[in-house]
């Protein structure tokens, strides 16, 4: 009989449920009363009142979190020794659900797993001795649930720090003698005007040779006057035990939040902002849609209605600046092959971390993973060639989403009832295609680079089944046998994996960061670092978190709120 150990705080080998207490977001208000208005800063007048609003403020939270539901994402790699890296992955695990602190367990999973009954989603096609529990990594969120308080824990204060433009307190947090299993200890960072904890590091206390509690570094990050939300978690293990203390793991992951704003605050910021313009009847020069404009109006409401709807299941970003950047690309690639086509094609980004990219008639969709991993502009254009490639060759979206109805499901659902797989046939046509488009770009002279990403990428997709199984769309990899673009993989020179001057893919969160409040995405404005040493280099690899934290005064809370309503 096989025994079984837990970690808490990752998915389940053999059962991807979100089980044990999960976090969940909150309608919090964007508190967007007055762009001039200001709270008054009062400072603790002594080590004990700061401890007592620290305490307040975490409780607070934590009520506030109840009401809510964002978007929870955990990606795993289970790590492997290496003689030349250090470490590599093994394979990998993934989750996406919704968290809720109301509930013990909460199915919420979004993964689609066609071919198996419903309620044996997400379940793996082998077993092993570690169970990984998605719930744990939800309690990551929080240090002590509805007991975070003076009776269960001790606070040692050691000194001021600065997290980016944040001057924080800091203290090393120990729960008491008797307060029982399963207290958070390890260290904390509050911030020193309203006393909010934005970032706690350690692990919860109580493990038993059956049941482990992984480390974690988990972050807040300010999305309004008074609001700091958790959206980042990082876990690392480099020796953890199981069956019996017999064996030992490594392992790194990732949990992001997002999707904090509540569906009727969406709303209600969406019919505010609207603007009824003076009505001007001009039906004497209107003119009618031909037969094929309306052919063409009824394949976009297809489109749209499948946009808007992932939007607003929190799985794609409103428009914003990094849209534009994509949209500047995909139109150099349009001038340079005198592609014209109608309706224009756009871009959007889906927003979760595996590798993916795909086509809803003529709305190109790239997943944030894909982009944080692509090294340069060319790879990105080689993507998006393809993806264009399927619209010149005029493989549509089926028509069937054109009405309102074929929408009306819950959110947990949208990987399953939307349908935007291609054949095999279309595939194939869709590389010819897309092979034709760039050797006429502006990045004709650069598909042995983007040669290189493929082969790294068919090279470590056994090692990352999961970061390269697709949401929604097909496979950039499936091993040598089932590539993407096969024709620009083979110019590619060899690779030389050790070499730290060339750089065939860059590792997770390195492109995108992600505005849990509204969805929004910006580009990451960080420098360009030469390797030391090959360790270093860690294509398609989890890395820890650290953001630069910022306030959000009042002014840039409503102007976000009202962006926000405004691309939706």
């Amino acid at each position: 009989m096989m025994h079984i150990s837990r970690i808490t705080g990752a998915l389940v080998l053999g059962q991807s449920l979100f089980l044990g207490a999960a976090l969940v977001g909150l309608p919090l208000q964007a508190q967007t009363d007055s762009a001039n208005s200001q709270t008054p800063i009062v400072a603790a007048r002594n080590l004990d009142e700061a401890v007592n609003r620290i305490i307040a403020s975490e409780n607070d939270l934590y009520k506030r979190l109840k009401i809510v539901h964002p978007v929870v994402e955990t990606y795993i790699q289970r790590m492997q020794k290496d003689a030349d890296f250090g470490v590599v992955p093994k394979t990998d695990y993934y989750f996406l659900g919704k968290l809720d602190v109301s509930h013990s367990v909460k199915d919420d999973s979004f993964i689609p797993d066609p071919g198996l009954p419903k309620r044996m989603l997400g379940v793996f096609s082998h077993l092993v001795s570690i169970n990984f529990l998605p719930g744990g990594f939800a309690t990551m969120v929080m240090m002590d649930p509805g007991q975070f308080d003076r009776e269960h824990y001790t606070f040692n204060f050691l000194r001021r720090e600065f997290l980016g433009d944040v001057r924080c307190l800091v203290f090393d947090v120990l729960p008491k003698d008797g307060a029982g299993k399963g207290r958070f200890v390890g260290r904390m960072w509050v911030e020193d005007q309203g006393y909010h904890v934005v970032r706690f590091n350690g692990t919860y206390g109580g493990a038993s040779m059956n049941h482990s509690y992984s480390h974690f570094d988990s972050w807040r990050i300010n999305c309004g006057p008074d609001l700091w939300l958790p959206a980042y978690v990082y876990t690392e293990e480099t020796s953890q035990k199981y069956d019996l203390g017999l064996k030992s793991i490594q392992f790194k992951g990732q949990t992001r939040l997002w999707g904090y704003e509540s569906k009727k605050d969406r709303m209600e910021e969406d019919f505010t902002n609207m603007t009824v313009e003076g009505v001007d009847d001009r039906s004497d020069s209107a003119a009618d849609n031909s037969p094929i404009e309306a052919m063409r109006m009824w394949e976009r409401q297809a489109e749209d209605n499948v946009i808007d709807r992932l939007q607003n299941a929190d799985l794609i970003a409103p428009s914003g600046p990094v849209n534009k950047v994509l949209q500047t690309v995909l139109q150099n690639l349009e001038v340079t092959n005198n592609i014209s086509v109608t309706p224009d094609a756009r871009v959007r980004i889906l927003l979760t971390t595996p590798l993916e990219s795909f086509t809803l008639g003529h709305t190109i969709v790239i997943s944030r993973g894909l982009l944080d991993v692509l090294p340069d502009e060319a790879n990105l254009a080689a993507v998006l060639a393809h993806e264009l490639a399927h619209i010149v060759l005029g493989h549509q979206l089926d028509t069937k989403y054109a009405f309102a109805d074929r929408m009306f499901f819950d959110d947990d659902e949208s990987f399953r009832r939307i349908e935007v797989g291609r054949t095999a046939a279309e595939e194939e046509a869709a590389d010819k295609k897309a092979v034709e488009i760039l050797k006429k770009s502006p990045y004709a002279g650069k598909l042995p680079q983007v040669g290189l990403f493929l082969r790294a990428l068919s090279a470590r997709s056994g090692d990352m089944p999961h970061l390269i199984r697709p949401m929604m769309g097909g496979r950039l990899a499936n091993g040598k046998e089932d590539q993407r673009l096969t024709a620009i993989m083979n110019m590619a020179p060899p690779l030389h994996l050790t070499r730290t001057d060339e750089i065939e893919a860059l590792p997770l969160g390195s492109r995108i960061k992600l505005d849990p409040w509204s969805d929004r995405l910006q580009l990451v404005k960080a420098q360009n670092v030469p390797l030391q040493s090959v360790k270093e280099k860690v294509p398609f690899e989890v890395t820890p978190f650290m953001p630069h934290l910022t306030r959000l005064n009042q002014t840039q809370s409503v102007a976000a709120a009202r962006g926000s309503a405004a691309s939706r």
